[in-house]
């Protein structure tokens, strides 16, 4: 039986809103717009990371045409950021990142927002700024198990941040189970599968304010623990380039 895509996201910010999307291309570096900039503490040379600031989810960034838009708690910056020149060489999770500073409205906003000085920056490549692989796939029938655990109607994919959430709950084996090396069709685009994705604290905080609201984390780590991690969702990587939009067919 044939899967479906039931979501796409990205957010073109690290650590704000991850936003559904009417249509998403995959490159072979993965989700275009995604992760493109992030903020950095300059004092302690390091990219701000939302299990820290747990208030970047209250950010909504958008990416269109180069002109990046902020808004939270009523404000707003928008306009295309300018490198200033300044290259900085920043800690992100034990990683030395490349990234280029820009100059715009957004720091000033988001330094507010945080309580805290913090630049606004570019990064140099890809993925840079992304835990793990760029794509990560999300499964209905985990999500399904997941809130019956936890004694609710439903999970909100957007707490995962997921690439693509794939509608598998016609199928015989879930995705989660799926062996990794599996190549799937998504829409226009062919993904291999890899390896699960370790999870943090951020899954339990509500995915458009950023407050703590569930203990998903927890539930998860009575059935998916694993060598000292917590894992939920799957990486992919992009075989074959293309625009995946909800509603287009996942075949294996």
């Amino acid at each position: 039986m044939t899967m479906q895509v039931a979501r796409v996201g990205v957010t073109p910010l690290k650590g704000a809103q991850h936003e559904a999307l009417g249509r998403l291309d995959l490159t072979g570096a993965g989700p275009v717009d995604d992760r493109v900039f992030c903020l950095v503490d300059r004092r302690r040379q390091r990219v701000v990371r939302t299990v820290e600031d747990r208030s970047m989810v209250a950010v909504l960034a958008r990416l269109r045409d180069g002109i990046l838009a902020t808004r939270v708690a009523g404000e707003e910056a928008s306009g295309v950021p300018e490198p200033t020149g300044e290259a900085l060489h920043c800690d992100y999770w034990g990683r030395r990142v490349e990234l280029q500073v820009q100059r715009s409205a957004h720091a000033d906003l988001l330094s507010r927002h945080l309580g805290r000085p913090v630049e606004l920056a570019r990064v140099c490549r890809t993925g840079a700024v992304v835990y793990g692989a760029p794509v990560t796939l999300l499964s209905t029938t985990a999500l399904d198990e997941l809130a019956d655990r936890v004694g609710v109607a439903t999970v909100d994919p957007a707490r995962f941040r997921a690439t693509v959430a794939v509608d598998d709950r016609q199928q015989g084996v879930a995705l989660e189970h799926v062996p990794p090396g599996t190549r799937l069709r998504v829409g226009g685009a062919v993904l291999e599968l890899a390896g699960g994705v370790p999870r943090c604290a951020v899954v339990d905080l509500d995915p458009s304010t950023g407050r703590k609201d569930s203990c998903l984390l927890a539930a998860l780590a009575g059935y998916r623990r694993a060598a000292g991690e917590v894992f939920f969702g799957r990486y992919a990587r992009v075989v074959s380039p293309g625009r995946v939009s909800p509603g287009d067919d996942v075949e294996r």
